[in-house]
């Protein structure tokens, strides 16, 4: 079994860790990403954290990060729209580790951001090499919401 009925079957019973995990092979299957995190923000406090990593040397889930307004921070979490770079020159504009990035084979980005009930949950992040992310690509980001959704709901009820 695989995409979302395996999904489905890890959400019910699964850690939020296990939730996070089976969303990356998800995206894996339907888009795909050399890197995969997850983050959660708190837009009252201005900081974030990363709650899932599928490349943990370089991108740790670990404490709070101070949320540094820019235009990024405009468009996915103050308007919640979807951001996307397809480019290193793009990404180093809104992003201060974009060489980190590069060294790891990625020139383009797309940050996802998840809702619930007008709630912002946090993005889903993925990136890839240069212009990776097609429109048949983007198109591909409804299938993958709506576990996004569920992923981070679980998160939400570990407190």
């Amino acid at each position: 079994m695989s995409g979302i009925g395996q999904f489905m079957e890890v959400a019910e019973t699964g850690s939020p860790e296990d939730i996070f995990r089976q969303l990356d092979q998800l995206v894996q299957e339907s888009i795909g990403a050399i890197i995969f995190t997850c983050s959660t923000f708190d837009t009252r406090t201005r900081m974030a954290r990363r709650v899932y990593t599928n490349q943990q040397d370089a991108y740790p889930t670990s404490g709070l990060k101070e949320i540094i307004p820019n235009p990024w921070t405009e468009i996915v979490l103050d308007r919640g729209e979807t951001f996307v770079a397809n480019s290193i020159g793009d990404i180093a504009q809104v992003f201060p580790d974009h060489v980190l990035i590069a060294s790891l084979g990625c020139g383009s980005v797309v940050n996802l951001p998840v809702k619930l009930a007008s709630r912002f949950l946090g993005t889903v992040n993925m990136l890839h090499e240069a212009d990776y992310f097609t429109e048949e690509r983007m198109g591909r980001l409804s299938m993958i919401k709506p576990a996004a959704v569920i992923a981070f709901a679980a998160l939400n009820l570990q407190d």
